[in-house]
C-alpha cells in the first residue's frame, strides 16, 4: 500500500454551523455547530485516513496559543500530524451551511501578521519533510502558504519531494505554481477551472463565464508541454483531465449536497489513494469524483463517511 504525506502550510480550526436558513442582517440561530482540524491537504489527508488508516501522515505548522485545541481535534479523527510550532494562532474559518437554499458559504479569517523568525522556522519545516520522505511514496501539497512565508517555500518543498524520487501532487494555483514551475515539474497538478484559466490562459474565463473548448485546449496543451497529469475540477460540471496530452472527461455523480466545503481536498486523496496503488490514471479520476460526492453529503469537511 503506497504511503502518503499531506503538506499543508495553512493548517485551520474549521468551524461548521449548520442553519435552517440564512438571513443577512438578522439574528441566525444555528441547529448544529461542529469544530475540525483542516486546511485543505488536512481534509485530503482526513479522507486518505478514511480509506487506508496506514496510508497517510499529514504535516503542518500549528500556532502556539491554540496548538491544544487543534492536536485534540486532529487526535480525534485520527489524524497522523507531524507539525512545527509557530508563534501566534493557527487561523479559523468558518463555514455556514444553509439548509433551505443547500448553499455553502465559507469564511476564511486572513492570519494576523506576526514577528518571529521566519527562516528558522522554515528551515524546521523542510528538515521535518526531510526526514518524512524516505519512508513516503507521494507528496500531497494542497493550499496556499501563509503571507509571513516566503516565495522560496512552497517550490523548495516540491523541488525536495521530486528530487527524492516521490510523486508530487500540487494543489495550488497562481504565483506559487508558476513558480514552483520555474525549478521543477510536478507530477500532478490539480486545479479548479477557474484557478487553472488565471494561472495558464485568461482567455478560457472572461465576463464570469468559463470557455470550456478553450479551457479544454489549453488543459491538453499544458499537460503536454508540462509531459505530466494535470486534472481541473468543475464543481458539480464534469471534470476534465489530460495525461501528457491525452484528454479525458468524466462525469460528476449527482447528489443532494450538505456541505461541499474540501470536496476539491476530497477529489485530491482519492485520485492520489487509487493511482499510487493502480497505477491507473482514470480509475484514480473516477476514484476521486466518488470521494468528493460522498464528502458533498456530509457535514464535515474531508470525509467519506
Amino acid at each position: 500500500m503506497a504511503k502518503i504525506l499531506c503538506i499543508c502550510l495553512s493548517s485551520t480550526i474549521q468551524r461548521t454551523v449548520n442553519f435552517k436558513e440564512v438571513k443577512l442582517t438578522e439574528v441566525n440561530r444555528s441547529t448544529s455547530y461542529r469544530m475540525d482540524a483542516s486546511g485543505k491537504a488536512l481534509n485530503s489527508a482526513r479522507v486518505l485516513s478514511q480509506l487506508d488508516k496506514n496510508c497517510v501522515t499529514a504535516f503542518c505548522p500549528v500556532g502556539e496559543k491554540n496548538k491544544e485545541l487543534f492536536l485534540e481535534l486532529a487526535e480525534r479523527d485520527n489524524l497522523n500530524i507531524n507539525y512545527v510550532v509557530i508563534p501566534g494562532y493557527t487561523r479559523e474559518c468558518w463555514t455556514l451551511l444553509d439548509n433551505m437554499l443547500a448553499t455553502t458559504t465559507e469564511l476564511v479569517v486572513g492570519e494576523p501578521d506576526m514577528d518571529f523568525d521566519v527562516a528558522s522556522c522554515e528551515q524546521n519545516i523542510i528538515e521535518s519533510i526531510k526526514m518524512k520522505l524516505p519512508e513516503t511514496d507521494a507528496v500531497l501539497f494542497a493550499g496556499s502558504k501563509p503571507s509571513y512565508f516566503t516565495d522560496n517555500l512552497v517550490p523548495e518543498i516540491a523541488k525536495l519531494s521530486l528530487d527524492s524520487g516521490k510523486i508530487f501532487l500540487a494543489d495550488y494555483h497562481g504565483k506559487e505554481l508558476l513558480n514552483t514551475l520555474k525549478i521543477c515539474t510536478p507530477s500532478i497538478i490539480k486545479i479548479n477551472e477557474i484557478e487553472f484559466a488565471q494561472t495558464f490562459e485568461p482567455k478560457a474565463f472572461s465576463n464570469g463565464k468559463v470557455n470550456e473548448e478553450i479551457l479544454k485546449t489549453a488543459l491538453k496543451e499544458k499537460s503536454r508541454e508540462l509531459d505530466n497529469i494535470i486534472i481541473v475540477t468543475r464543481g458539480a460540471d464534469s471534470t476534465y483531465a489530460a495525461e501528457k496530452g491525452k484528454f479525458i472527461e468524466c462525469e460528476v455523480e449527482k447528489v443532494k449536497p450538505v456541505n461541499t466545503t474540501a470536496c476539491g481536498d476530497s477529489f485530491s486523496a482519492g485520485f492520489i489513494y487509487e493511482y499510487m496503488n493502480t497505477k491507473d490514471f482514470n480509475a484514480g479520476i473516477k476514484k476521486g469524483t466518488w470521494c468528493a460526492s460522498r464528502n458533498a453529503e456530509l457535514e464535515t469537511p474531508g470525509a467519506i463517511r
